[in-house]
């Protein structure tokens, strides 16, 4: 089964050290549905594109790294958005997770549903699914479908239904000037992130430029142009809010 899957990876990173506990192999797979207006990685968005691997191919790439990993480290699967490829994904946890490996999936949940057939699939990968990244952009709707193109309703839920089966989680949630900064958004989604009982960290993650010239080099106009970075005021306010590190 292992070799018939394949999955597209965009890039891969050796040693990880802010996507997850511990030193990390971090593995990028192909494909977003998302249009972030501050996605400093467009040129993941694109389905099909990439290196193939297999899992089995993909794994023993991973585990030449294993002895740097220690007590902690693991390896982490990022994107684009890792449940586009949930096949490809629940055969390479799973191999993984016979290797006694700790996995980590970082992911904004869009492609999250309760409907089949994704849904039995999503319940599989948490078998073999050690910690969830979930990344949540915007607590209000309307400013999420503004932010991302995309509603946040099933993001929020699947927060839920992780919280509910005792599945660990860090959230991350993006800083965005003029935006997700404000302090009534900020307190909402402090009062959202106090309902789940499995949240471990809180991170805020300032935006920044470094990706724009990716949207420049695609021809993409890029929708915060004269955007700036929050300032070390507003960051740590947001932290304070929402009790992150």
């Amino acid at each position: 089964m292992s070799e018939e899957i394949k999955g597209y990876v965009h890039s891969l990173e050796s040693f990880g050290s802010v996507d997850g506990p511990g030193v990390r192999y971090v593995i990028f797979l192909s494909g977003c549905a998302m249009r972030c207006q501050f996605c400093h990685n467009p040129d993941t968005w694109k389905m099909g594109e990439g290196q193939q691997y297999t899992p089995s191919q993909l794994l023993k790439q991973a585990l030449r790294y294993k002895n740097y990993w220690g007590n902690k480290g693991g390896i982490t699967v990022s994107g684009g958005e890792p449940l586009l490829q949930i096949d490809f994904l629940i055969e390479f946890f799973r191999l993984a997770k016979a290797e006694g490996v700790h996995t980590t999936l970082d992911t904004s949940a869009n492609p999250y549903t309760e409907k089949e057939p994704f849904y039995s699939k999503w319940l599989e990968l948490m078998k073999y699914t050690d910690l969830v990244l979930l990344d949540i952009k915007q607590i209000d709707e309307e400013e999420h479908i503004k932010l991302t193109g995309q509603s946040n309703k099933n993001i929020l839920a699947m927060a839920r239904k992780l919280s509910d089966m005792g599945k660990p989680m860090w959230i991350r949630h993006v800083l965005v000037p003029g935006g997700s900064d404000k302090d009534e958004y900020l307190h909402r989604l402090a009062d959202f992130i106090h309902t789940l009982k499995t949240v471990e960290r809180v991170e805020v993650l300032p935006y920044h430029t470094l990706g724009v010239f990716k949207w420049e080099q695609l021809g993409i106009p890029y929708p915060l142009e004269g955007v700036r970075p929050p300032s070390e005021e507003r960051i740590n306010n947001a932290r304070e809010i929402l009790g992150a590190i």
